[in-house]
């Protein structure tokens, strides 16, 4: 079953690829590594369910990694069943992949406003691959979980563990927190961490060729190039 929905979900055109947004300085750990680590794979105590106002500076096997700050989310958002730390600490145990270019993009343009200074790179990995080889840690959200919302009360869903579909039960869940159809799927977690991902990596998306690394420099194009294939409807 679960390879009719891995299926189901890469057959659209604009699904062929997952997505992870990251700092470039991070780079380095990741192909070391080989790997995308939660952040409390990471570090336990960074990833607690504290909130993070601002990014955070860690080491993991001799190398810098930057976790990323945590959103201040309205306590209406929440959903009555878990805490603000409850929530935060279900997210730091994932890695967080964009299913759309439309969808990694919106990321992009946030952190672009929000650390103008900060290189940032996109990794493009083979969906089908990535799904089938972490199956059964995948979860499907139709919503971006990590995100403030402007107009917290006119927010038509509640935050919670609850969001996150397992990969396995798509489509054999009904309720309007979890994702329907494919259409729906607007981000991918993946629990505890995502392996061997120089085997699954297309295309590394990074202003500067020189700052790749250099086992994925062969696959690297500019960033600014991401975002015209994006404007050109490969959403």
């Amino acid at each position: 079953m679960s390879d009719e929905i891995v299926s189901a979900i890469t057959k659209p055109k604009g699904r062929k690829s997952l997505f992870h947004f990251t700092r470039v300085r991070n780079l380095p750990a990741m192909a070391h590594l080989d790997a995308l680590l939660s952040s409390y794979r990471i570090n336990r105590e960074a990833a607690s369910g504290e909130r993070r106002p601002q990014a955070v500076e860690v080491q993991y096997e001799a190398y810098p990694i930057t976790l990323n700050a945590h959103l201040k989310i309205a306590d209406i958002v929440i959903d009555m069943s878990t805490t603000q730390e409850q929530f935060r600490a279900y997210l730091n145990r994932h890695v967080f992949l964009w299913p759309t270019l439309r969808d990694c993009r919106k990321m992009m343009e946030t952190y672009a406003r929000r650390e103008p200074d900060e290189s940032f790179a996109v990794l493009e990995m083979n969906a089908y691959a990535l799904l089938s080889g972490h199956r059964a840690a995948v979860k499907l959200s139709k919503y971006d979980s990590g995100s403030s919302p402007r107009f917290p009360a006119a927010c038509t869903y509640k935050k919670s563990p609850d969001m996150f579909l397992p990969l396995d039960r798509f489509k054999q869940v009904s309720n309007h927190t979890v994702p329907a159809k494919v259409s729906e799927i607007h981000e991918v977690l993946v629990e505890d961490q995502v392996t061997g991902i120089t085997r699954l990596l297309q295309t590394i998306w990074i202003d500067r060729r020189e700052a790749a690394p250099l086992c994925w420099r062969d696959k690297a194009r500019a960033l600014s190039e991401l975002r015209d294939l994006e404007t050109g409807g490969r959403d």
